[in-house]
């Protein structure tokens, strides 16, 4: 079982100040254009419906930071095949999913996780 942070409480805290009116819409509808981009032609489609605009399904995007990643520090990946090619070469890497609305751009860091050899098995 590898070892991750779940961001669940904190995204049911913005949705609560979001609903309450705390905070506008384009506090909580902000996702960068590359992030909708990637989101849109790369992110794997979920069934769960946006908690803001309810008009469109969410996305997981996955980015992968580490210094010994090199080339592919920060780069978003596709697949599960790849995530594990990269688990197998390198010692340490984080992987961040962030759940996408292509439609209104909410955004929220759902889960992230360390990998590579240092942490298999």
């Amino acid at each position: 079982m590898r070892r991750q942070i779940d961001y669940r409480l904190a995204r049911r805290a913005v949705l609560r100040e979001w609903r309450l009116g705390k905070v506008g819409r384009a506090e909580v509808c902000d996702a960068h254009p590359e992030l909708v981009r990637a989101a849109r032609n790369l992110g794997e489609a979920t069934s769960q419906e946006c908690p803001i605009c309810e008009k469109s399904n969410l996305r997981l995007v996955s980015y992968v930071y580490g210094d010994s990643l090199k080339a592919a520090n920060g780069r978003c990946v596709t697949n599960q095949d790849e995530l594990e090619r990269l688990g197998e070469n390198f010692d340490e890497f984080a992987c961040y999913v962030v759940e996408v609305c292509t439609e209104c751009n909410w955004n929220h860091l759902t889960i992230s996780y360390l990998l590579g050899r240092r942490h298999a098995g």
